[in-house]
């Protein structure tokens, strides 16, 4: 990675109400702080492909959303002129942009349990970064990751990895980079950390995934062939993988989104008739782990959330960009993108056609068992 601008701006995460070692007397105070962990399963359940039982917990707590930690400033000094316009024929959907981060500390950085509550965005890195596309007139979501090494243009900073915009310049320059990439506006902007992700994974009583060959994690956590069950200690150590497997950093990319497919069948499974306590367990996690932009308004999220019990899984997409494969620029080892498939790709997350692209591009699908 480049070196870095030393004009990083600060950003700083807001909290939600903490925790406190004082009985708090008011009426319902006790089951209101509980209550308030609820208000981010709009967007978090439809991220892990939510279904309508969990939707419907959600109910419960949607106006008490003030439990949510937000990030201060995300689209700070993007100018309205030069972004991405909607597409009338999408007009009704909405794009996040989802990035995992892997925080220089030992501590959480986001949500309502995070230790380190302001940083520079120097400290950080996106090691995952994904566009997430809501599509409510044909009912689908498209999740397409897109490499870490990816070689693109930065705004005001040239050719460079588009992991190094984080560092560069905070979360608004990342979302400049992904817009100018894409041309796909991005309406909301989420982070969540490794240490989180480990919690969620935990609430679910942990997930199933399908490994097509035996292999070593990060730690040396070891994964057998065939359907692998992971507490979050167990699914971060699969997710972080890299330097052990055939096509480095694209598998481990196949592996986040199996994940996340594994997290969805996870979800579809909880009851909360039979489970109800599995269920706060699971939104508890999220709203903890999970930090959202300061502009995502409640009846949003509550809108979300609503969408995502009539999400079906055939109409769920996990998707990397198209690649030409690796290659260097000067001394470092990046991913070039294929400019030819990747625009049809973005044309078709920008104008809702997902389904057609989707039907003529299997190959660029997530596959049944990634290594």
């Amino acid at each position: 990675m480049s070196s870095q601008n030393t004009n990083v701006s600060t950003t700083r995460i807001i909290p939600g109400p903490g925790r406190s070692t004082v009985r708090d007397r008011r009426p319902g105070g006790r089951i209101g702080r509980a209550l308030r962990r609820f208000g981010l399963v709009g967007l978090v359940l439809i991220l892990l492909a939510g279904v309508g039982a969990v939707a419907t917990v959600y109910l419960v707590g949607a106006r008490l959303s003030n439990g949510i930690s937000r990030i201060n400033g995300a689209f700070d000094g993007l100018d309205p002129a030069t972004r991405p316009t909607t597409d009338p024929a999408a007009a009704k959907g909405e794009t996040i942009l989802a990035v995992g981060s892997d925080l220089r500390s030992t501590g959480q950085s986001t949500g309502l349990d995070a230790t380190d509550r302001e940083s520079t965005a120097g400290d950080q890195r996106t090691d995952v970064i994904m566009l997430i596309r809501f599509d409510r007139v044909h009912g689908s979501t498209s999740v397409v990751s897109i490499p870490r090494d990816s070689w693109v243009k930065i705004p005001d900073h040239g050719m460079n990895k588009i992991n190094a915009a984080y560092p560069l310049g905070g979360f608004p320059l990342l979302i400049r980079t992904v817009e100018q990439l894409t041309r796909v506006r991005v309406d909301h902007f989420m982070i969540i950390d490794f240490a989180g992700f480990r919690s969620v994974v935990d609430a679910l009583g942990g997930v199933e995934v399908d490994i097509a060959a035996a292999s070593t994690g990060v730690g040396g956590v070891a994964f057998h062939k065939g359907i692998n069950h992971l507490d979050g200690n167990g699914a971060l150590a699969y997710v972080r993988e890299r330097a052990g497997l055939p096509d480095g950093d694209l598998d481990r990319i196949r592996r986040q989104q199996n994940f996340l497919r594994a997290v969805f069948t996870g979800i579809a499974k909880t009851d909360p008739a039979k489970n109800p306590m599995q269920v706060y367990r699971l939104l508890d996690a999220t709203t903890r782990a999970v930090t959202v932009d300061d502009s995502y308004q409640t009846d949003e999220l509550r809108e979300l959330a609503m969408e995502a019990a009539k999400l079906k899984p055939q109409r769920l997409w996990f998707i990397t960009a198209p690649v030409k494969g690796p290659g260097w620029e000067g001394d470092q080892s990046v991913m070039h993108l294929d400019d030819e498939r990747t625009a049809a790709l973005w044309q078709a997350l920008r104008m809702d056609t997902m389904a057609d692209y989707v039907a003529g591009h299997q190959a660029d699908l997530l596959p049944a068992t990634p290594r």
